[in-house]
């Protein structure tokens, strides 16, 4: 019972602080930074506070399996965080959310090949269910829910970075595996920072101009943001010891009527009556998914 309340209480916290952080990252790149700028300074700012408890890490004892798959899971993060935040700087918060679905049954097909996590046919249903409800969000679009919806710049972003993400996924379970949540949250932040600094190099950002619009303002929400950040790593980590990673993304799917409320608050994003039902359905699901989980 414990373990289930633990579960339950580690999910609420990722499934608010996600969306949340998505606000920010919306926000500072409508203030005028590049979302692969923002992408790597939420990064460095977690590096850098992970670095404060750096003597107290023991890392000789950690195994080849550990440094590896950090590294696959840092290159994956950077690239699928980037363009998320890319997604994030002209797409609707509450349209993009809900894509992020079906990120599930992604991580599903990795997670059999690479971690041997094999679904029930309940888990299958209930994700079935989630893809269902996607639809009725998508509709609201103006290419309604179509292969024209693909040619949406936005859309590609958010589908580009949700396959990159599930893939992480399945690595930080894999790094989780040979250490613990903790250190996969420092690694997950090191090699993060690492890779997105090269994608910063590779695309020729200009770090001098977007040094310009760190303003109080903005260092406030950079603030806030890596806060959020951290809240939703650290809680993801957590529920990945104990869950499998097709199940917990499932699960984290909750968080899409939060992004849609969060989207019409902030930003004023129009039918939100069809999201919310939308999301709803998606959230019976996971609901599905979980109950039947912990029988």
């Amino acid at each position: 019972m414990a373990e289930i309340i633990f579960i339950i209480l580690a999910v609420s916290i990722r499934v608010i602080a996600n969306p949340l952080g998505n606000v920010f990252q919306k926000q500072l790149t409508q203030a005028g930074s590049h979302p692969f700028w923002v992408n790597f300074l939420t990064y460095l700012l977690l590096t850098l506070a992970c670095c404060l408890s750096l003597p107290f890490i023991e890392i000789r004892t950690l195994n080849k399996g550990f440094w590896i798959y950090s590294i696959l899971g840092g290159i994956f993060g950077a690239m699928g965080n980037g363009l998320l935040v890319k997604a994030l700087h002209k797409g609707d918060l509450s349209i993009l959310g809900p894509i992020n679905s079906y990120k599930a049954i992604v991580a599903l097909i990795f997670g059999v090949f690479l971690l041997g996590e094999i679904p029930n046919i309940w888990g299958i249903i209930g994700i079935g269910i989630i893809i269902y409800g996607s639809y009725m969000v998508l509709d609201t679009t103006e290419e309604r829910f179509t292969p024209a919806l693909l040619k949406n710049k936005e859309i590609q972003f958010r589908i580009g970075a949700m396959i990159l993400t599930a893939i992480e996924a399945v690595f930080v379970k894999r790094v989780i595996i040979s250490s613990s949540p903790t250190l996969a949250f420092y690694s997950w932040c090191a090699f993060g920072a690492i890779f997105s600094f090269i994608i910063l190099v590779v695309f020729q950002i200009r770090i001098k101009e977007n040094l310009q619009h760190l303003t109080r303002n903005t260092l406030y929400k950079l603030l806030f943001l890596g806060g959020c950040i951290a809240t939703m790593q650290l809680s993801t980590n957590f529920v990945f010891e104990r869950m499998d990673v097709s199940y917990a993304l499932s699960l984290f799917q909750l968080s899409i009527i939060v992004s849609v409320f969060l989207g019409y608050r902030f930003f004023r994003e129009k039918d939100i009556r069809k999201k919310i039902i939308g999301s709803a359905i998606m959230i019976v699901g996971s609901v599905m998914i979980i109950l039947l989980k912990a029988n």
